[in-house]
């Protein structure tokens, strides 16, 4: 079976699951590096930006339930063009006019076709891949890291390059979707899986996530680490503003931490294969994470470029493992979809709040002190959680 899945066949689906995953964040990462300019230029506060990364991971969550039903309707090939065609017109609107209203609406759109691709590949991958599964989700993240990578490193000099027009610098992203649609429609097949799904099923009945507390503590570890992720690429590059950084050399230092968790999007799930204990990987992100979120709170200088790695690494590693944990637990295709569809579900629910409470922080009191609180309350958080899987193992 191993040699069997890294046939040429093989190999072009996870090209194809990897151009599809760099588009599940550039409609939210790509307004980060420009915050502060699309602020000034639409004249809203701090919190009604932060709700255009909010509302995008709230709907991940809210309609991540769909993806089983939608999968069972129309299939895992046509379902993932529908949602691609979605993410495509959802940032090609955006070309349209400087208007926050239009945002909120294309914010909306894509967090919806987005929350229904994860947990679809996530089952797909595990179907099609069960014997090397996270290597592939190891693949998936980077893909997810690469386009995180992209828009805010890219966003900035889209917006310099097209006479500093930040419409152009968003809507330039619908092209990532296009290419996804094209590679995804002639590569993967559609496939017939009732049998293998039955045969499945026979050997137990589907567990429901629901009412497994293991379920609800991998649930709120997964709110938790995707809130730093979002919260991280939203606010850094206002919070090394407000440092003194320039706009380009907070950019760089996003791009920076951006590219960081790319590669350990990919590197930790490989290195998992060989040493394969999730508690340790996470206490070991935790406790780095905690140092890294002191250092760049109290830090300055080249003491924040290391603080920005720091956080790197850790981000790199807790998303992929994230993703794994519910894939861990299920037994069948069918848990495999349920479970992801539930901790996907809730946590992304949960971490649609901290973006706002940092935005709110903010214009309450002028500054950033709370904001750093938060990000080593979470972290905190994350390390909590691990003790829990921990004990219940």
């Amino acid at each position: 079976m191993k040699n069997k899945q890294w046939t040429i066949s093989m190999v072009l689906v996870v090209v194809s699951i990897f151009l599809v995953a760099l588009n599940m964040r550039p409609a939210v990462t790509a307004i980060g590096p420009l915050f502060t300019i699309m602020m000034e230029s639409l004249h809203v506060s701090n919190t009604q930006m932060s709700l255009l990364t909010s509302i995008p991971v709230f709907c991940m969550g809210l309609f991540a339930p769909v993806a089983v039903p939608l999968q069972k309707k129309l299939g895992t090939k046509t379902a993932i063009m529908l949602l691609v065609v979605i993410v495509a017109l959802a940032n090609g609107l955006r070309f349209v006019e400087e208007s926050y209203l239009l945002l909120v609406v294309t914010s909306f759109t894509a967090g919806f076709a987005i929350a229904i691709i994860g947990p679809i590949l996530n089952a797909y991958i595990k179907r099609k891949f069960p014997n090397r599964f996270a290597t592939v989700v190891g693949v998936y993240s980077f893909g997810i890291g690469t386009g995180a990578t992209l828009s805010a490193s890219l966003s900035v000099s889209f917006y310099n390059r097209f006479n500093q027009n930040w419409t152009v610098a968003l809507g330039s992203w619908a092209a990532l979707a296009v290419i996804a649609l094209v590679v995804w429609s002639v590569v993967v097949r559609n496939e017939q899986g009732p049998s293998q799904i039955q045969g499945e099923k026979i050997q137990g009945a589907a567990r429901n996530p629901w009412t497994s507390r293991r379920a609800w503590t991998i649930l709120v570890y997964f709110g938790l680490q995707t809130s730093l992720f979002f919260s991280m690429m939203s606010w850094l590059s206002p919070m090394l503003q407000d440092k003194g950084f320039s706009l380009v050399a907070a950019s760089s230092m996003l791009t920076c931490m951006s590219i960081v968790q790319m590669i350990g999007n990919i590197l930790i799930p490989m290195l998992m294969e060989k040493w394969s204990n999730r508690i340790t990987w996470l206490l070991t992100l935790g406790s780095l994470g905690i140092i890294g979120f002191i250092l760049l709170w109290i830090g300055f200088g080249a003491m924040l470029w290391i603080a920005v790695f720091i956080i790197g690494i850790v981000l790199s590693g807790l998303f992929p493992i994230g993703l794994l944990l519910p894939l861990d637990e299920a037994r069948n295709h069918e848990e495999a979809n349920s479970w992801s569809s539930m901790v996907l579900s809730g946590g992304f629910m949960m971490s649609s709040i901290i973006p706002i409470l940092i935005g709110y922080c903010y214009d309450l009191t002028g500054n950033h002190t709370f904001t750093y609180v938060i990000f080593i309350v979470l972290m905190l958080g994350i390390i909590g959680s691990t003790y829990r899987l921990k004990k219940n193992n």
